[in-house]
């Protein structure tokens, strides 16, 4: 187990709903991940998982406005459960299609991330390893959002700690 942040693609409406009704949110976003035909293409979802606070750290040091704690509204006041408009990802699916990963990877250092404590604080022990894991986490995210996007979505983001 660990802290892991995952997305999946929301309509308006659910959205909607969902600040209305928290428990009916949380009950839906089990289902979709739990649905026999997860995944579907028409729902795009995606990571980044335990590489967030990693990314967060790099996004940091560009000009993508992209906060995963920070962005999005609660749904669930524990804080595992967030909405994010189609607004917010069209906004942040331009920002991320505009930033090749080599512009993120250009700030990648793992001493500091050590000293920093940025979660999942595994940076020192093989650091080019976890450099191609974050790039991995970021070749999923760009997409989810690129894809949500297009197709109008905003997004549940689940927050597991």
């Amino acid at each position: 187990m660990g802290v892991s942040i995952g997305f999946i693609s929301a309509t308006t409406e659910e959205l909607h709903r969902a600040e209305k009704d928290p428990s009916w949110a949380d009950d839906y976003v089990f289902t979709l991940y739990a649905d026999d035909d997860f995944p579907r293409p028409d729902r795009p979802y995606g990571g980044p998982d335990k590489a967030w606070a990693g990314l967060q750290f790099l996004l940091d040091e560009t000009d993508v406005r992209l906060d995963f704690l920070m962005d999005g509204f609660p749904i669930l006041e524990d804080g595992s459960l967030f909405g994010w408009s189609a607004e917010q990802i069209e906004s942040v699916a331009r920002q991320l299609q505009a930033t090749p990963w080599e512009q993120l990877a250009a700030h990648y250092a793992p001493e500091q991330m050590t000293k920093e404590g940025v979660y999942p604080n595994m940076w020192s022990f093989d650091a080019e390893g976890e450099l191609e894991w974050l790039e991995r986490a970021y070749e999923e995210l760009v997409p989810f959002f690129v894809k949500a996007a297009d197709g109008g979505y905003g997004a549940f983001m689940t927050f597991s700690f």
